[in-house]
């Protein structure tokens, strides 16, 4: 049985907390596709070159706890606007996603790009300021020092970046179900997601 679950949406939208709960709730695999560019980031940052890198990655490769630094997330996101780079991961994503026994893609163009005809689609979102709260926290909560109105900054440069790519803008699909995070908590934010999936799978 393949069934195949895209979640996009911006950066601290809930997405990844939203999208392993769905996986654990259905029992499905589940791929934070975000940390391939991550992943091959990191390796740019530690000198090798973006496509080579892209086109060598390995699975054990996104085990590196340094992935959720700021100066690693702006790496993916300035590799991620490489054609190269994209069409290396792609394959490696699309074959995740028809893995026997289902599979939830968190991303920003799982639902447009990578698999557009996915079963359930769902374009998890938040305004900018509270997603910048949500970032500052979990960085000020690893001990990082850091002001809120950098990390609010560094949300909305990376926003206009990822929407206004030529390679795979950030959009939401157009049968994707929209959900918004700024007033839920996560568990209502999870259910909300499971009743979406629930509703796509019958």
């Amino acid at each position: 049985m393949t069934f195949t679950v895209a979640i996009d949406g911006p950066a601290a939208a809930g997405k990844g907390t939203i999208s392993k709960a769905v996986a654990a709730h259905f029992g499905f695999a589940h791929l934070d596709t975000g940390l391939l560019y991550r992943a091959v980031g990191a390796k740019v940052l530690a000198g090798e070159a973006a496509i080579a890198a892209a086109e060598a990655l390995d699975p054990a490769d996104l085990e590196n706890d340094d992935l959720r630094t700021p100066a690693v997330a702006q790496a993916a996101s300035e590799v991620a606007v490489i054609p190269q780079v994209r069409a290396a991961l792609v394959a490696f994503q699309q074959n995740f996603a028809r893995r026997e026994g289902g599979a939830v893609l968190d991303g920003r163009d799982i639902g447009t790009v990578i698999c557009p005809h996915a079963d359930a689609k769902l374009f998890v979102t938040a305004s900018a300021d509270c997603r910048a709260m949500r970032r500052f926290e979990e960085l000020t909560a690893k001990g990082m020092d850091i002001a809120f109105e950098t990390v609010l900054v560094d949300v909305k440069e990376r926003d206009a970046r990822d929407r206004s790519r030529a390679t795979a803008p950030l959009v939401p699909a157009d049968d994707a179900v929209l959900l918004d995070t700024s007033d839920l908590t996560i568990d209502d934010a999870v259910a909300q997601a499971i009743a979406i999936i629930e509703a796509a799978r019958r």
